[in-house]
């Protein structure tokens, strides 16, 4: 549940709130970047009347879905994410583009070149990969951000980059703009709290065999450290089928929409794991009301050293650019 304190609330009476909680082994977490300030905190009937007796409070709202900081049961309006040269949410459509690994200097700034030809917000990469195999390309590590950053910064362009682990949180942060949470990490808790305690935007890829719910939450782990700055990406998920790489969850792009406040983004790169069907998902995510989409492009796929059978090249990455967008101003007048 969620309890409005007073707007006058003082240090003092936080304090004294923290004191009963932590007395009656209760977790919470004061949500200070509302206002007024809100306790979110699970409580049992008997606890609530209990905790009543002993400090004021203005009013609960009990949060009936999955999640509390992130259900828009509890925000009803959107959160809009800013970046350096864009606002990701609301009613504005994010194109998210370029390779899955940064190889050379050449490569990402020719990636880059192409991104931001076809409109682009963000500039994506990987400098360090967490592949499925140990024998394939790990990614270029510092250098691979360094480059990266030199190409989105020459076409003015964000920077969204994954970070794997805790350790290289600090130096991931110092040059991305958005960090990247992968499926494979998503309930890395003890990461998910870390990057919550950032000032930088994070990218929350679904796991590969979660539900909505379990995603949702880890999504809290994020909100519940102070930062509110979230991006929920849908990346398809493991079933019986082998014909494509993942199963792109349509239904997810449509239901987080309702269920969450912040924005929703759609990987139809590694959704379908093959390129010649990127374009069809990602019109379909854009029509199912996602904010954006994060797509893989390569300069030349076939010479990719990861994914290019995913990756689109130059060509189809403008067309696809071009259809989304125009479905984007369709579903503005449609909706209006």
């Amino acid at each position: 549940m969620i309890i409005k304190l007073p707007i006058d609330v003082t240090e003092d009476d936080l304090l004294r709130y923290e004191r009963y909680l932590r007395q009656h082994e209760i977790p919470f977490i004061f949500d200070k970047a509302s206002q007024p300030i809100q306790l979110v905190v699970h409580l049992l009937e008997h606890q609530l009347d209990a905790f009543k007796q002993e400090v004021p409070f203005d009013c609960v709202e009990k949060i009936k879905g999955p999640g509390l900081l992130t259900s828009r049961e509890g925000h009803p309006n959107d959160t809009i994410i800013q970046t350096k040269h864009h606002m990701i949410g609301g009613t504005n459509l994010t194109i998210m583009a370029g390779p899955c690994a940064v190889e050379s200097r050449e490569q990402i700034f020719e990636a880059a070149k192409i991104a931001k030809k076809g409109g682009a917000h963000v500039l994506r990469g990987g400098a360090f990969k967490p592949r499925t195999s140990p024998y394939t390309f790990q990614g270029l590590g510092e250098q691979g951000l360094m480059w990266m950053r030199e190409a989105a910064d020459y076409y003015d362009l964000a920077m969204i980059t994954e970070v794997m682990d805790e350790k290289n949180l600090q130096l991931v942060e110092h040059y991305t703009d958005i960090l990247q949470i992968g499926a494979r990490n998503m309930q890395n808790y003890r990461l998910l709290e870390a990057v919550g305690r950032s000032s930088k935007p994070v990218a929350l890829k679904r796991g590969m065999a979660s539900t909505i719910e379990e995603w949702l939450n880890a999504g809290e782990y994020i909100v519940s450290r102070g930062n509110h700055q979230l991006l929920f990406v849908e990346r398809g998920i493991r079933t019986f089928e082998p014909w494509t790489r993942n199963t792109f969850d349509i239904n997810a792009v449509a239901m987080m929409k309702q269920l969450t406040h912040f924005p929703i983004i759609a990987d139809p790169s590694h959704g379908v794991g093959k390129s010649e069907y990127v374009t069809s998902v990602a019109k379909a995510s854009v029509v199912a009301g996602a904010h954006g989409v994060i797509v893989e492009v390569h300069p030349e796929p076939e010479k990719a050293l990861s994914d290019g059978r995913q990756s689109l090249d130059e060509k189809a990455y403008l067309n696809m650019s071009h259809q989304i967008k125009q479905l984007h101003a369709l579903n503005q007048t449609l909706e209006m």
